[in-house]
């Protein structure tokens, strides 16, 4: 079928001789832009880690002193908030399940303005970095650690629930429709 040729397509691609690539070999541009990456990555952090290495605390190195605009840290929030894998997924998700992927893209922009608006000014008067000081701060130590458990539960609950659905394929009345 039109799936079956394409999935093939992606896992094998050929260089500019025409030799054909299995997936997963690197060639030497490949190892070239790798490692190029992981050298500009780390000298940012170098950088920025001789800069400041006069920071006067941990708060101050997580909020950046509170100089920062709103530029950098909404890209922050976006690169923490999604994961390479969501990134490259979701052109196949549409591929095989159409565009009802868009109502997830929605409910996310719904979430990220009620956040901004209602939830980041207490935050930030508060001066605390994260839900789980609102927590300890607001309940107690308990509540915290209860919030956290159940962050970590339904993280790696959701990510196995993720990981089993599969790609490529899916099923329909126990037929595989690819």
């Amino acid at each position: 079928s039109s799936v079956s040729v394409s999935l093939s397509f992606l896992l094998t691609s050929t260089n500019m001789s025409g030799d054909s690539l299995a997936a997963g070999s690197f060639v030497a541009a490949d190892y070239a832009v790798f490692a190029l990456m992981l050298l500009v990555s780390a000298a940012v952090g170098v950088y920025h880690a001789w800069m400041d290495r006069g920071q006067a605390s941990l708060g101050d190195f997580l909020m950046g002193g509170r100089r920062l605009t709103a530029l950098p840290v909404s890209l922050s929030l976006t690169a923490s908030f999604m994961s390479a894998i969501t990134v490259l997924s979701n052109p196949a998700e549409v591929y095989l399940y159409g565009a009802s992927i868009g109502f997830y893209g929605l409910s996310y922009v719904m979430a990220m303005v009620v956040t901004s608006e209602f939830f980041l000014p207490v935050f930030y008067r508060l001066a605390i970095t994260s839900t789980y000081e609102y927590l300890e701060l607001r309940f107690s130590r308990a509540t915290r650690l209860l919030g956290t458990m159940l962050f970590i539960v339904q993280t790696v609950s959701t990510k196995s629930t993720h990981h089993k659905r599969g790609f490529g394929h899916r099923e329909q009345n126990g037929k595989c429709d690819t």
